[in-house]
């Protein structure tokens, strides 16, 4: 199983970045699918999830900004990212799991002020 994350890139504060993330090597669909992401010196920590169901669940720093989805027939999960802050500065990690977790390579995400 493999998670390959793109869309990531430079951009200025108050600007929008949509991520998305590619399963391969699998025929299951993942019971969850989500963001983390890390910044510099920083621990990693929880951007958003979404279930199979579509339902959502958001780190309170992004709650309003971004908005997480899912299209199970392609196996892919997306992040819109609006309203960019410098603090959101990070590598973005995807992740699906089922009875395991599988993760991303990451993505860099960098906000100028």
């Amino acid at each position: 199983v493999q998670l390959a994350e793109s869309g990531g890139g430079l951009v200025q504060a108050g600007g929008s970045l949509r991520l998305s993330c590619a399963a391969s090597g699998t025929y299951f669909i993942f019971d969850r699918m989500g963001w983390y992401r890390q910044a510099p010196g920083k621990q990693r920590e929880l951007v958003a999830t979404v279930s199979s169901g579509g339902s959502t669940n958001y780190a309170d720093s992004v709650k309003g900004r971004f908005t997480i989805s899912r299209d199970n027939a392609k196996n892919m999960a997306y992040l819109q990212m609006s309203n960019l802050k410098p603090e959101d500065t990070a590598v973005y990690y995807c992740f699906g799991a089922i009875s395991n977790w599988y993760w991303g390579q990451g993505t860099q995400v960098t906000v100028s002020s």
